[in-house]
Formats: C-alpha cells, structure tokens, sequence
C-alpha cells in the first residue's frame, strides 16, 4: 500500500536549473574567476550532483593541475563561491523568477488530505529549500513535510542512496511503501538503489538521460492524481525478498 511520497527539489518541485545556471555566473563573476556556464555545457555538468562538486569539477577540468596549497585554499575559493551563487539565487526566487511545476502543490495538497506522508530527499542546500518553499507555499512550508533530506544530512550525492535510506528511515517505512519524483538519471539511479519506485517529470537539462527503470515518465505532474499513484504503485514490481 502506497504511504508516502518523496520529493527530489530542482528539477522535481521546480524548474530551477536556469536560475542556478545564472547565480554560479554571477558568482564567478563577482570573484573574477574568468568562468562562464553556457547552457549546453551546464546540461553537462549536471552529471555531477551538488553545488560545491560541480564548481570543482569544472575547476579540475579547466586547471588539471590544480592543487590546494595549504590544504584549505581552492576549498575556501569554492566554499566563498558557493556563498555568492546562494545570495544570488535566493535573489532570483525572491524576484519570483522560479516557480514550482505544474501539478505539483495541488498533488502535494491532495496526498496530504488522504493522509500519505510528504519528504524531500534532495542535494541542494538547507537555505535553497528555504528559499524555494517558503516564496512558493509560504512561512509554513515545513508543515507540509515529515521529513527533509538534503545536503546538509546527505553529504554522499546523488545517485549514492543516502538521502533516500535516511527518508524511508524518518518515515519509518519501507521503500515499496513509497514513491519517489525526480527529474533525473542521478535521482533515478539514487531512488532505485534505495529500492523506491520512481516518476520521472524531466526538464529541458534532463530530458536527453535514460530513465529505463522509472515507474513513469511524465512532462509534469499536472494531470496526475493520487489515485492515479496509487495505481501504478499497485503495478511496480515488488523488491526482492519482500
């Protein structure tokens, strides 16, 4: 039976991948950094999962020799840089440049009146969440969910299961008790080591993965219903050694 669903952040809730893209420009801007994400190459970078990890992965790949004298110095460049992309995003949710997807407050409200239990399982950042949720549901957003996982909780990224495990652990549940939403390979491959059914609603950075073991893939989340939900969930195949 189904009991909970599970939502990944950027990309699930929202569309937020455009308004990142620009932040991190404005960052290494703001630090002259000579560093520009173009669309087509962001989409690319988006293999790595988490703020800090994309910056030195690009870091990495535009010096391969770097390395961090003293022992702090390239951590403390990406962790300032981390902090001016976060200023700037925050910025742009404010200005309402970001909004959730279609469908997804009005499945969210649903699910609750029907007594599932909400959670996000995400790698983006307590204050991003914040900042999201807060402009788009408001102060009290937090009600909304059991339980919140993110980078602060899960610092192993997806698709390592981590923030999936610690979810199914504080809703007390099991994961084919669950569903999950995500909008990438990354997610996918994360939810699934978990064991978790998953919907995939991909966005234009996404759309171009694999999403062979997903229980659905949707553009949105518009015209699905949790009946619907409950259906398909009905229909995933049950883990082994259930």
């Amino acid at each position: 039976m189904l009991k909970a669903l599970i939502f990944d952040v950027d990309g699930t809730l929202a569309d937020t991948e455009a308004a990142h893209m620009a932040a991190f420009n404005h960052a290494f801007a703001q630090e002259d950094m000579g560093w520009h994400w173009d669309k087509a190459y962001y989409t690319e970078l988006l293999n790595v999962s988490g703020g800090k990890e994309r910056m030195l992965h690009h870091w990495q790949q535009v010096q391969p020799d770097l390395k961090d004298i003293g022992g702090s110095g390239v951590r403390d460049t990406i962790n300032r840089l981390h902090e001016l992309k976060t200023a700037a995003y925050e910025a742009a949710v404010q200005r309402g440049e970001v909004h959730l997807r279609p469908g997804v407050l009005r499945l969210m409200d649903q699910a609750a009146r029907l007594g599932l239990r909400l959670a996000i399982a995400t790698t983006t950042s307590p204050v991003n969440i914040a900042a999201l949720l807060g402009k788009a549901i408001g102060p009290d957003w937090r009600d909304y969910f059991v339980a919140v996982g993110d980078a602060s909780t899960a610092p192993d990224k997806k698709p390592h299961p981590q923030v999936y495990l610690q979810m199914l652990s504080a809703l007390g549940l099991p994961a084919w008790e669950c569903l999950a939403f995500e909008d990438s390979a990354n997610g996918l491959a994360a939810a699934t080591a978990a064991g978790i059914p998953t919907i995939i609603t991909p966005t234009e950075y996404t759309a171009h993965h694999g999403f062979e073991t997903a229980l659905r893939v949707l553009p949105d989340l518009n015209d699905v219903t949790v009946a619907d939900l409950r259906q398909w969930h009905a229909a995933a195949p049950l883990p082994r050694g259930r």
